[in-house]
């Protein structure tokens, strides 16, 4: 088991982001916790939004890109008139699969129309005009301008009340810890009991699990943290990469600990050329 220490230095960290400060707070105040150089989050959410929001902590933060990035929410919305509960369960399953959604007026992106995959819409509960659902979407899915769009589409409107984050990818709401709870397991740490914080670090080999994993053999180690393509010949079970497609990326790991991340090329004596790698 690595050392709190190393984890410091590359981890990820689900955190359970409270109602009020931005993304950007959020991860701001974690480098004031505890002792970390560097932190990126995957996936802002708004202010008033709350719910889970990974961390990468130190060179974790470049590899939150390769990690899944589907999301789940549950939410509240608001119908400007009412409408009969199971039709409005009918009518959320037109936007189940691909949707194109145009990003809302305040937004940092360019406002241009973008294609978005919805996995599953369902209608929870309904008290009056006010809604309760749960969303699983693709990353970058505008959940208020949905709820809004399904509001066009009854004829009634809606607008979205409330939002919580309850999954990114691999990181589920029930593992996440609040920045209260991130201090007290840090403090405790400094008295001398770090079981607590070391179960929220998590060690950067999460990412074996979601991409294929490749181990390298001993004497090529020193060239692929040097910067070196990965070569015919490096890899253990290397034989397993010609079923890989051209721009796939793959896992480099030794001795089971991640070295790095790697897209697969396939070009003469290149089977592939490193994107990421944690020395």
């Amino acid at each position: 088991m690595e050392s709190i220490e190393e984890l410091f230095k590359a981890s990820f960290l689900n955190i359970d982001k409270p109602s009020g400060p931005t993304s950007f707070d959020t991860v701001d105040v974690i480098k004031k916790i505890i002792p970390v150089s560097k932190t990126s989050h995957s996936g802002t959410l708004d202010p008033k939004v709350t719910g889970v929001l990974v961390v990468g902590i130190g060179r974790a933060a470049r590899l939150l890109r390769f990690l899944p990035s589907d999301k789940e929410y549950v939410g509240v919305m608001w119908l400007h008139e009412d409408f009969p509960e199971e039709q409005l369960k009918e009518a959320v399953k037109k936007f189940i699969g691909k949707i194109t959604q145009l990003p809302p007026k305040r937004c940092a992106v360019k406002r241009a129309e973008r294609e978005r995959e919805i996995y599953s819409f369902e209608i929870l509960e309904k008290e009056g005009r006010k809604v309760l659902f749960r969303v699983h979407c693709e990353a970058g899915t505008y959940i208020r301008k949905l709820c809004h769009d399904l509001g066009e589409s009854i004829k009634v409107g809606a607008h979205m009340l409330e939002l919580r984050r309850t999954k990114a990818g691999a990181f589920p709401e029930n593992e996440s810890i609040t920045l209260y709870q991130l201090q007290e397991a840090y403090d405790k740490y400094k008295q001398g009991d770090g079981s607590e914080l070391l179960k929220h670090l998590q060690p950067v080999e999460k990412l074996t699990k979601y991409i294929p994993t490749f181990e390298l053999k001993d004497d090529f180690l020193k060239r692929i943290l040097t910067g070196s393509p990965v070569f015919k010949g490096f890899l253990k079970n290397e034989e397993k990469t010609k079923d890989l497609k051209i721009g796939c990326f793959i896992a480099l790991t030794h001795k089971l600990k991640l070295v790095g991340v790697a897209r697969i090329a396939h070009e003469g004596t290149t089977i592939a050329v490193p994107e990421v790698v944690i020395n």
